[in-house]
């Protein structure tokens, strides 16, 4: 298993004060949604890849840093659910934080609006498509879900990622040896 991300393009964070309380909320992750990773190469996370997930202990944090806690299922300071658009989830924002509360004013202001999310891969299938290899995340482990600033993939995810695409080129170069041998011995 590896560590991965994958970055929501439709994360549509919003704000929210509620009875004293401040919250980020919005979509994690969406389903069936491109994630690309490059001009050949993208993901897609199916539904059901989170199911059996939110009963783990995941955290909230910004951009990934494990310094920077934004809320936690078991505190209660996070609230994740799955609904048949994604991964949707509520931040009870920390008031006594103040990196927490900047965070609050950079989503309210629209200066933040995107997310990410850190998972291993349980299984997937892969496709191509005219060319263009396509990922299937069909099941995942979640460890945490992030507000990010600049949503990139990490040097590492585009590499283990491009590990992968050469992986299956290499499964069907092989394949086609196969077939190719069977034909020259008349099977």
């Amino acid at each position: 298993m590896k560590f991965r991300t994958a970055i929501s393009k439709d994360a549509s964070f919003t704000t929210r004060a509620e009875d004293g309380e401040l919250y980020i909320e919005g979509y994690f992750a969406v389903y069936n949604s491109r994630y690309d990773i490059t001009d050949a190469a993208y993901e897609t996370i199916d539904p059901g890849a989170f199911d059996g997930q939110l009963a783990r202990d995941i955290r909230a944090l910004t951009n990934h840093d494990h310094t920077l806690v934004l809320g936690r299922t078991t505190a209660g300071t996070l609230t994740l659910r799955l609904d048949e658009r994604g991964l949707w989830g509520s931040i009870r924002v920390n008031q006594a934080d103040q990196d927490a509360l900047n965070l609050y004013e950079r989503v309210k202001r629209r200066d933040v609006t995107q997310c990410s999310i850190g998972f291993d891969i349980l299984e997937e299938r892969c496709e191509t498509v005219d060319g263009v290899t396509i990922f299937h995340i069909r099941r995942v482990t979640l460890y945490e879900v992030s507000v990010v600033t600049f949503p990139a993939y990490a040097d590492t995810s585009v590499q283990a990622r491009m590990r992968d695409l050469e992986a299956e080129a290499q499964r069907k170069t092989d394949i086609w040896r196969s077939s190719l041998r069977r034909k020259l011995k008349g099977e």
